[in-house]
């Protein structure tokens, strides 16, 4: 009976999964907003009352889709703002990390960009508690540098979110840059050197 179950369970994570895998590739070309429920269906190969067994809306498949792009992420996130290594060797290995993921998991980013200011609001409150867990989680790596010797909670918040926003501001960048030659790749990972330097900068200068 538990053996007849698991493989029910298992058919119906692969039918949901199928359903998140439909929606983003037809979110490569509109917004959550336009999609129909039943272009999603069609895309899957199943009846549209299937959906209703897996998600209550679209706008609850958006959700998900939040919780598949950004909820693996946090681990990275963290990472970017390391206190390991100095103020380059962070940058650098910032810069690398969105760069990759980028690569890896485009329409991730594309959706995430594109819904974090769309129609769906209970997309855009789901993409918004993300970012928040994560400037609290970059917060919490920021004041185990030396640096943060001083600073306010409020000020070291501040600051974490200006790395959440520098991190998707670059994605964006890396994400326009996908097909373009390898020259303008290199454009983009120096600007975005650049913009995580002056904000390096006016890190250490803070409480002057």
């Amino acid at each position: 009976m538990s053996h007849t179950l698991g493989i029910r369970q298992a058919q119906k994570q692969k039918t949901r999964q199928a359903f998140l895998d439909a929606a983003l590739a037809l979110l490569e070309e509109q917004s959550l907003s336009s999609l129909g429920l039943r272009e999603v269906t069609r895309a899957v190969g199943v009846a549209p009352t299937a959906f209703y067994r897996h998600f209550r809306s679209t706008a609850d498949l958006g959700v998900a889709l939040v919780d598949e792009a950004l909820g693996s992420l946090h681990p990275m996130v963290r990472t970017t703002v390391s206190t390991t290594g100095d103020s380059e060797e962070r940058i650098t290995r910032a810069i690398e990390l969105i760069a990759r993921h980028v690569d890896a998991y485009p329409a991730h980013v594309r959706f995430i960009a594109r819904e974090r200011h769309g129609g769906v609001q209970p997309v855009r409150e789901a993409i918004r508690a993300q970012l928040v867990r994560f400037a609290e989680e970059v917060k919490t790596e920021l004041a185990k540098d030396p640096e943060a010797a001083g600073w306010s909670d409020d000020d070291l918040l501040m600051l974490a979110h200006l790395y959440v926003d520098q991190m998707l501001i670059t994605a964006s960048l890396f994400l326009e840059a996908l097909e373009a030659p390898e020259e303008e790749r290199e454009r983009v990972t120096q600007l975005a050197i650049r913009q995580l330097r002056l904000i390096s900068i006016g890190r250490s200068h803070w409480l002057d």
